[in-house]
């Protein structure tokens, strides 16, 4: 980036051919990696490779000083100037981020100088970031929380930031925080959840504020994690064409005004971020509703992105006037919180009625939670898809990971919690198996879902 180099953290959790779709898409010559990592995930790239390990014998002590020189002895000004970083505009392009890949081939996302800036300066406003904090940077940088909160975050402001590259190392992560004194941290609810199992209160004592996104986060699981801990985690909203933050509830820590105003709402994502807007529309009319009514939610500001890298037209679909369609279901009530009921790729049309994946996962989350010992896998415990029907269009399909659950008593607590026939799938439609295909940032993969749905459910 000092160099006005457009940098891609690719994504190594991909298969060889996609990572490198995300090579040929972005035109990439050299890949800049090390030999143990390159062992670890045996890529063949279809382009040149550096090895980083390579560089340190070529360093001199000439460079280092010269280095030194810079970093502590030039002026600020002048640095930028003998960089050329006075002559970058805030279109100019910082990086492309390819989506998770959850429903298809990644998309390249381009991602502007002001797309990030603009959100590391509201991240740090509503977050009330100073020098005394210190961040745990546990999510992949080929992830845009990753990437803008965890690392360009530290990087232009002065809070401190300590780095492990597993997510899911729990017990490594809970030693990381205590060490460094964490105070943030920023995690999906499915790393939570391990966190809670695997680090003990001592290691997260100095841990100030946790926010989690990617998923719904379940009032249980704040229940679970501040019953442990001693502090609740709020939930924000985001996706990777937003830089990627568009909304969060204030962490409560941080809230300067608890007696003027409500700054965080349990089972909402929160208000927009500085300078961001909400706007709610008709699923079929395209209408702007008012508040309280669910519709498609449209965010517009200065994180919204440039456009999908080489697809035009996807851009179009998406980017209308400055506003980004999210193609999440969503609604904003008098207060300006957003509720995300769904998304419009999570949802089924039987019998000519809407029917959300996400409403049934959650009533069978809770039925089939239990409190599993510390030693056991994590992992999600249930997912619903669709797959083809002749009869109906579509015929739901469950994933679901506990061993001792039945269909029946999962169909009986779709019942008891009031749901129409029409969201219960039929006995023959619930299927265990070991894992719940999840993806390297820890969010349900959609595709690997169906695509485990329909080769058991054969249709």
């Amino acid at each position: 980036a000092l160099d006005k180099r457009v940098a891609i953290n690719l994504n190594y959790s991909l298969s060889n051919d996609l990572i490198n779709h995300c090579v040929k898409d972005a035109g990439i010559k050299t890949v800049l990696t090390t030999r143990k990592v390159a062992e670890k995930f045996n890529f063949e790239f279809d382009c040149k490779v550096f090895y980083l390990d390579d560089l340190k014998e070529k360093v001199t002590g000439a460079d280092k000083a010269i280095c030194a020189m810079h970093a502590f002895a030039t002026p600020g000004f002048l640095l930028k100037r003998l960089l050329g970083l006075h002559k970058i505009k805030a279109d100019d392009l910082l990086t492309v981020v390819f989506t998770s890949g959850s429903t298809g081939v990644p998309k390249g996302v381009m991602l502007t100088q002001q797309n990030i800036m603009s959100n590391v300066q509201g991240i740090c406003k509503v977050a009330s970031l100073n020098k005394k904090d210190t961040i745990l940077g546990i999510l992949p940088f080929f992830h845009t929380m990753g990437y803008t909160v965890t690392l360009w975050v530290p990087m232009v402001s002065e809070i401190r930031s300590a780095y492990h590259f597993n997510p899911m190392d729990a017990k490594i992560i809970g030693k990381l925080a205590e060490k460094f004194e964490a105070t943030v941290l920023v995690a999906t609810p499915t790393f939570l959840r391990s966190y809670m199992r695997r680090c003990t209160p001592e290691q997260f004592a100095s841990l100030d504020m946790a926010i989690a996104g990617a998923e719904r986060v379940p009032s249980e699981l704040c229940e679970e994690f501040e019953k442990k801990f001693g502090l609740r985690p709020v939930e924000g909203y985001g996706t990777t064409e937003l830089a990627p933050v568009a909304a969060v509830n204030i962490p409560y820590s941080r809230q300067a005004s608890k007696d003027f105003q409500i700054e965080t709402k349990e089972g909402t994502v929160g208000r927009p971020m500085p300078n961001c807007s909400a706007r709610v529309t008709d699923l079929e009319t395209g209408e702007q509703l008012g508040p309280n009514k669910p519709g498609m939610l449209w965010i517009a500001g200065p994180n919204v992105m440039k456009g999908y890298l080489n697809r035009p037209e996807a851009t179009a679909e998406v980017l209308i006037d400055g506003w980004y369609k999210t193609g999440d279901v969503a609604m904003i009530d008098d207060d300006g919180f957003i509720t995300i009921t769904g998304r419009m790729s999570r949802f089924s049309k039987i019998g000519g009625e809407m029917v959300p994946h996400m409403k049934i996962e959650e009533v069978l989350s809770r039925a089939l939670d239990t409190t599993p010992d510390d030693d056991s896998d994590d992992h999600l415990l249930v997912a619903v898809t669709a797959v083809p029907c002749k009869k109906k269009g579509e015929r739901l399909i469950v994933l679901y990971t506990v061993k001792d659950a039945t269909s029946e008593s999962m169909q009986q607590a779709l019942k008891d919690d009031g749901l129409p026939n029409l969201f219960i799938p039929s006995a023959d439609s619930f299927f265990l198996v070991d894992n719940v295909p999840l993806l390297g940032t820890g969010k349900l993969d959609l595709s690997g879902v169906k695509e485990k749905a329909l080769e058991l459910a054969g249709e």
